[in-house]
Parts: structure tokens; sequence; C-alpha cells
């Protein structure tokens, strides 16, 4: 099992992320309600369930990164990454 999440949220052309949360696998599921507010608005825009990337990650050798968003509306690029 992988040992970290990670989602970094980007203002479109930035190398450096805005805001990076890094949740343990191990209590994803619990952190997944204390995520910044921002981050949580983006995920659900866009459907995205951090308990079934949990899954994901306890039952296959899944590393890097799963998906990325880009936003361009709001200028903002969403990456979930296993690390």
């Amino acid at each position: 099992m992988a040992d970290e999440l990670k989602i970094r949220v980007y203002k479109t052309g930035e190398e450096k992320p805005e805001t990076v949360v890094t949740i343990p696998f191990r209590i994803v599921r619990i952190a997944a309600k204390l995520l910044p507010k921002k981050a949580k608005l983006a995920l659900q825009e866009e459907g995205i369930d951090l308990n079934e990337i949990a899954d994901l990650a306890k039952t296959q050798s899944v590393k890097g990164t799963l998906l990325k968003v880009e936003k361009e509306a709001e200028n903002m690029v969403i990456e979930i990454a296993i690390e």
C-alpha cells in the first residue's frame, strides 16, 4: 500500500502549488472530512471521492499521478497523486 495521498492545487501556469494537502493512507477516510474547504469543494465539483482512491491504493500497486483536472475558467489545476 502507498504511504500518502497528495492533493495539489495550482494556479494555471504556475509550477509551485498554491495548496498542498498530504494525507497518510491509514487515516484517509477520516482526513477527507478535515480537508480545507477550497480543496474539498474542488474535488466534489469534479466528482472525486477520496474513499474510492483509498480503496484503489489498498488493492493495487498504484503510484504516481492519478488524475489532473484543469479548470481554465477558474485558473486552477488540481492534481491527485499517490506517493
